[in-house]
């Protein structure tokens, strides 16, 4: 189990064809108070469960390992996440929306993932851009390796 990225998970606002996805964060939902005769919960998370850094439970499923190519990557567009793979077994994610003009980027190969509206290409690896117009660079979003799943950090 491996976790990769820091940042929280955004929105895109680009259309297109889906990759697989469950789509955005879950709902938050509040915990019924235990009765007395109910042992308090655990704070550990049971032994299988996706955890992030901080031992929080994985998110939602987003792709497995082998939907996302060595050098290549997948945009997860309604979930509004691209997941690459810059070396085997090294996972990232960014949010797919482009920071030159708000367009969802359409592709990852070669180690770049790319947009199509006007250009902009960013490394797959760290998200920063390697051709304009774009400026800045993508932001990262975390996402946990729980096996063969990407889980949403």
């Amino acid at each position: 189990m491996g976790a990769v990225g820091v940042a929280g998970l955004l929105a895109a606002c680009g259309g297109g064809d889906d990759e697989p996805s469950t789509g955005g964060a879950p709902p938050a939902t509040t915990e019924p108070e235990a009765s007395a005769s109910e042992p308090p919960p655990s704070s550990e998370p049971p032994e299988d469960e996706a955890t992030t850094p901080a031992g929080e439970p994985g998110g939602e499923a987003l792709t497995t390992t082998a939907d996302v190519p060595v050098g290549g990557g997948v945009v997860l567009h309604s979930a509004g996440v691209v997941v690459t793979q810059p070396s085997a077994g090294t996972f990232a994610a960014f949010s797919s929306t482009c920071t030159h003009q708000g367009c969802s980027v359409t592709s990852v190969a070669d180690g770049l993932i790319t947009c199509d509206c006007h250009g902009s290409q960013f490394n797959a690896a760290d998200g920063t851009v390697a051709n304009g117009p774009a400026e800045q660079p993508l932001p990262p979003v975390a996402i946990v390796v729980e096996g063969d799943q990407i889980l949403a950090g």
